[in-house]
């Protein structure tokens, strides 16, 4: 009889503890149970600014270039003593991955955009102010030998405004429409991206 009562001790002891976990255990693995719980996940597509603030917390330095292609944000980075270089992609849910990064960068050919008064996110909000809409790419611009901030919105009325911002100023120079303008962003006016 003594040691029916200590075994009934016992199992209680164990049902006790150990059951609310059973039965949550149990309960999580039924997939009937959880499927209809879950909440499904909305896709949330990155802007162009929020891409540009995941890259720099994951790389810190100046961005050289943002495009989009698809859902997912293409972004270079120079390192802030001119040196670094990173090729980063931001995916929708703003995930950051490191695709190229290197070292070995010439300091001198990025000291103009290291030292611009006007960052990349500031030459954003200024084409913004002038055309309203959703940034699609923005990009350092030296090659001629004057330095501009080029940056491509996609106003709402689905066409594509190139805008030239000063990168000393934050002036938007220039500014036109793409009359043309496929509603992709890739160029061949087929609407795939």
């Amino acid at each position: 009889m003594k040691r029916t009562r200590y075994v009934s001790a016992a199992t209680a002891v164990v049902l006790m503890t150990g059951g609310p976990v059973a039965v949550a255990t149990a309960a999580a693995a039924d997939p009937a149970r959880t499927a209809a719980a879950a909440p499904v996940a909305a896709r949330a597509d990155v802007t162009a600014e929020s891409a540009a603030a995941a890259a720099l917390k994951h790389y810190p330095g100046v961005i050289e270039s943002l495009d989009k292609d698809g859902s997912v944000w293409h972004v270079d980075v120079i390192g802030k003593d001119g040196k670094g270089h990173a090729e980063l992609e931001v995916s929708a849910s703003g995930s950051v991955t490191g695709q190229n990064r290197d070292t070995d960068e010439n300091a001198a050919e990025n000291k103009a955009l290291v030292s611009a008064k006007v960052t990349a996110q500031q030459a954003m909000k200024a084409a913004l102010a002038a055309h309203p809409g959703q940034v699609t790419t923005v990009e350092w611009d030296d090659d001629d030998g004057t330095a501009s901030w080029h940056v491509e919105v996609k106003g709402k009325d689905g066409k594509t405004w190139d805008a030239q911002v000063d990168p000393t100023t934050g002036k938007v120079t220039q500014s036109g429409s793409d009359a043309d303008s496929d509603d992709d962003g890739d160029g061949d006016g087929d609407g795939n991206n």
